[in-house]
């Protein structure tokens, strides 16, 4: 199988405005994607900015995710 990522790690920050506090359903046309980043600080950049943005809204949540290439723990 072939590495999408070519052996590197990326980063993303998803998240958006949830139903309520469990945070587990987002409401439609909420969510947002940035990235991919080359590092972690440049997606935690993103991910604060973001959040200021949105500091009021109580359920809108970002979360900075890593991706490994294909046979990295």
């Amino acid at each position: 199988m072939s590495d999408p990522l070519n052996g590197r790690e990326i980063w993303v920050v998803w998240g958006g405005i949830f139903r309520d506090t469990s945070f587990t359903d987002l409401e439609a046309g909420t969510e947002e994607l940035h990235g991919p980043f080359s590092s972690m600080q440049d997606a935690e950049k993103v991910w604060l900015e973001r959040m200021r943005r949105m500091v009021d809204i109580a359920s809108h949540r970002l979360f900075v995710l890593r991706a490994l290439p294909a046979g990295k723990p």
